[in-house]
């Protein structure tokens, strides 16, 4: 596997991060269909749980929202649609959730996202040390301080992650 360049072209995401004075890392890998966090943890060798994905969903009116959840957990939309009011929360089809974010499914970061809309973060999240979290195009994570998702961002923090099975 060829090693990737250090530095990647400016996204949109990391046009807001500059503009917001967050201060982060870059860590690129080769993107691979289906691969998932799963995928990108293993070729940083970071925790899939430290690496954050970026769920565009949607409530009962088809309004959109941004879900963000620990790599390797779900999104229990029941607890999720409790929490913030909704009678139903349910994914979007990638076709809407590109046109709400402006990004491509697989490249999709909660920062500089085409409409404003809700975010909300798993609780848990802001617990980590750092996270990495997509910087706005497939192969691409950044890595940031959990806190710039609820001060910066302005995310909602909700308990939202599936209980783990054992």
């Amino acid at each position: 596997m060829a090693k990737k360049s250090a530095h990647v072209s400016e996204t949109p995401a990391t046009q807001w991060l500059k503009a917001h004075a967050v201060r982060y890392t870059e860590h690129p890998y080769d993107y691979v269909d289906h691969g998932g966090t799963a995928e990108s943890a293993r070729q940083l060798g970071v925790d899939e749980h430290a690496v954050v994905k970026t769920l565009v969903m949607q409530d009962q009116d088809a309004k959109p929202l941004v879900i963000l959840m620990h790599g390797d957990r779900q999104v229990s939309t029941k607890n999720l649609a409790r929490q913030i009011g909704a009678k139903k929360v349910e994914p979007c089809k990638p076709e809407v959730a590109q046109r709400h974010s402006g990004f491509l499914v697989g490249g999709t970061s909660p920062f500089g996202f085409r409409k404003a809309v809700p975010v909300y973060v798993e609780a848990t999240v802001l617990d980590a040390e750092r996270i990495y979290i997509n910087g706005g195009r497939r192969g691409y994570l950044v890595g940031i301080d959990p806190a710039v998702l609820t001060g910066t961002l302005g995310a909602i923090a909700v308990q939202a992650a599936e209980p783990v099975k054992v």
